[in-house]
């Protein structure tokens, strides 16, 4: 539901990835932002009115993403889809932060637009570690982005993550993401990407300025 700029671009990735789309705008000027190459059904209507939602096909549908513009509207559509046709997989994307937390509770997932624009800026004007890449909504872990110091080159990753109290979900390494194994090296331009605690953070960051200890 929603024809804007993020539901035209989220039509237009499902269907290149050979998903069936159908997609809900109350304004049919906003279906010329997907393109003549889409191919899926143009409903016109409120994503939020059950014989709209049945138009285009909702019973057959694995999921719902409700992007339009406005809160109420994509928390009720989303809540229709969820509670009245039985989708799972819905998502809604909320532009109040806590109303995003509320209903993130009752099991609706939900993007917080504001939040998230607000975090990707704030992880680029403050130092390494200051702001995860994501935080967990309980607050407990967090992911991290950090490139290996020169210190860490040569030494096995298992050993870090012994040191360091964290684990490497995986490792960006000449262009290529990777899993480390037991006997996996840290080498010189890797990025890392730990997964810790939060009351842990500290620690990590000092284990990778400090360098590695003798066992």
């Amino acid at each position: 539901m929603g024809c804007g700029r993020v539901g035209s671009t989220l039509a237009r990735s499902l269907e290149d990835r050979n998903h069936t789309v159908s997609i809900i705008d109350n304004e049919p000027d906003s279906f010329r932002r997907l393109g003549p190459a889409f191919n899926g059904d143009k409903v016109t209507g409120y994503g939020f009115d059950q014989e709209v939602l049945q138009k285009a096909g909702i019973k057959r549908a694995d999921g719902f993403a409700a992007v339009s513009s406005g809160d109420n509207s994509n928390i009720i559509a989303a809540r229709v889809a969820r509670e009245t046709f039985g989708i799972e997989n819905v998502v809604a994307r909320i532009y109040d932060p806590g109303r995003a937390e509320v209903y993130q509770r009752l099991g609706i997932t939900t993007v917080a637009t504001v939040k998230w624009t607000a975090d990707q800026v704030l992880r680029r004007l403050l130092p390494a570690g200051a702001e995860p890449d994501f935080r967990d909504p309980s607050g407990t872990i967090r992911v991290d982005q950090v490139p290996v110091p020169e210190s860490w080159v040569g030494q096995r990753t298992i050993h870090f993550q012994e040191q360091s109290k964290s684990r490497i979900a995986w490792i960006d390494r000449l262009g290529e993401g990777m899993l480390p194994g037991p006997e996996t090296v840290i080498q010189e331009g890797d990025l890392l990407h730990l997964v810790m605690r939060e009351e842990n953070a500290s620690h990590a960051y000092s284990t990778f300025d400090d360098g590695p200890q003798e066992e």
